[in-house]
């Protein structure tokens, strides 16, 4: 299916993805304790650790997925560099967004 979208358009969708489990993420470490509980022994480090490394391997794929497709699979190493590049450009534009949010509300 990504394969049918311009490059732009699919770094778009990947930023996209990418920052909306970020916010997922984000929320899950915000609310935790109100929706856990504390908990005073190993399991809350340990489910910590295990969420972030989970989350590296997500964002990761999310990111480089198609990336690796189009450099392995189709053979075309140029697409794929573009593709990397537009979206970190979009992740860049996420970022900024979001300092000049926190920015504005002070």
């Amino acid at each position: 299916m990504l394969s049918k979208l311009s490059l732009e358009f699919t770094a778009f969708l990947q930023a996209t993805g990418i920052f909306v489990y970020c916010l997922l993420i984000g929320s899950i470490m915000l609310n935790g304790n109100h929706w856990f509980g504390s908990s005073p022994s190993i399991l809350g480090p340990a489910l910590f650790l295990s969420l972030f490394i989970v989350s590296a391997v997500i964002t990761s794929l999310m990111f480089l997925g198609q990336a690796f497709l189009l450099f392995w699979d189709s053979k075309q190493p140029k697409k794929a560099v573009k593709l990397v590049i537009f979206t970190t450009l979009w992740l860049s534009v996420y970022i900024l967004s979001i300092i000049a949010f926190l920015v504005a509300q002070k």
